[in-house]
């Protein structure tokens, strides 16, 4: 059985991390690691391979950044190659970025099947280009490995057939698992001068966030008015650094006694950063299921997410980007209000050993 597992941005590594381990458990099954490039910059791409123990990519197809259908289309004329070449029986894609909907597309035209990790969920925003990223690849699939109940509800509700969707858990909360131990040891928050008092972990990316100025100047002035009350630390993601530059003020962007901004971190020193906030604010839906899972209070800034079942069951609360709304629901977590959520059904650390089984016996 001659699996090829797509990985393209940061949050796939994550994701790929744990179900090529347990693959890797069974002579039967060979696995091909094709990294598309999408992600290019050695923080956001290499480190996260060392920190994850992710073994060498078999490809890489470099095709780097440039709009949606630039990048898109990119990957699906390399990655048609590799498939020509290699010939698999399976083709696995995770999450939701372009070189998932690329890949999953390039299977389908040559018939080869696909299976889709992370299936089902939706924002029901179609601005979102993840969303129509997720739309298309689930018509695709002939797996549909889902991590809650409403996902399994969307693909019904989609006509998705019921035998192909399989309820697994959650392989971010693999990887989570697999990396806490290495990044409880991490040094991070000392090398930050973050080891005395409660601190705010913020991750900021999204293009409707950081490409509109009025709205990423509004969630910063909210920043500037949380860090007198709490420290706040603000790995700054290369597309919202460069958005941060274009505002030139000089209030934005700058190091002061609340507010420190760093480089991209490895997955190591993150999750150590994650493990012990008082507070995270992120536009990230990785972060949302991890913070639920870590039961540390997320304010998510956005109006919609995909991970509805963080805010029904777990830690999320949606603030959206209101500045006045994003300060008042800090204020209320850092004085002790907030909901302790619930750690929802089957995530719990082994959601790759039940798609490799389930793979198993499809192919058996």
């Amino acid at each position: 059985m001659k699996v090829v597992n797509v990985v393209g941005a940061r949050p796939n590594f994550m994701k790929i991390a744990p179900i090529t381990r347990e693959m890797n458990k069974f002579p039967e099954i060979h696995s091909i690691l094709v990294h598309t490039g999408q992600h290019y910059d050695f923080e956001m791409s290499q480190s996260f391979f060392q920190d994850l123990d992710l073994p060498k990519p078999d490809f890489h197809l470099d095709v780097g950044s440039g709009s949606h259908a630039v990048q898109t289309a990119k990957v699906m004329m390399t990655f048609e190659e590799v498939l020509e070449r290699e010939k698999p029986d399976l083709v696995l894609v995770v999450g939701d970025v372009n070189s998932t909907l690329a890949c999953a597309l390039v299977a389908a035209k040559l018939r080869i099947p696909v299976a889709h990790v992370e299936a089902g969920l939706r924002s029901f925003d179609r601005t979102m280009p993840e969303e129509v990223n997720r739309l298309l690849t689930d018509q695709l699939s002939d797996l549909l490995f889902v991590t809650s109940p409403d996902a399994v509800d969307n693909l019904l509700r989609e006509g998705i057939a019921r035998e192909k969707i399989h309820s697994v858990g959650n392989v971010m909360i693999d990887s989570l698992c697999l990396c806490k131990e290495k990044a409880v040891a991490s040094d991070v928050r000392t090398r930050l001068g973050l080891e005395d008092g409660p601190y705010v972990l913020l991750t900021l990316h999204r293009p409707s966030n950081v490409d509109d100025p009025v709205i990423l100047r509004n969630i910063l002035k909210s920043i500037r008015q949380i860090s007198s009350r709490a420290r706040v630390l603000f790995p700054v993601h290369p597309r919202t650094a460069a958005q941060i530059r274009s505002l030139r003020d000089p209030e934005f962007g700058s190091n002061s006694n609340g507010i420190t901004f760093t480089n991209p971190l490895g997955r190591i020193d993150f999750l150590n950063l994650l493990l012990g906030a008082s507070l995270v604010m992120t536009d990230s839906g990785g972060i949302q299921e991890e913070t639920t899972f870590l039961q540390i209070p997320c304010l998510t800034l956005r109006d919609n997410t995909e991970r509805p079942v963080t805010v029904s069951s777990g830690t999320n609360r949606l603030v959206g980007t209101n500045p006045d709304k994003i300060l008042q629901a800090a204020i209320e977590v850092l004085s002790g209000d907030w909901k302790r959520g619930q750690i929802p059904e089957l995530w719990d650390g082994h959601a790759a050993e039940r798609i490799v089984e389930i793979l198993r016996r499809e192919f058996r």
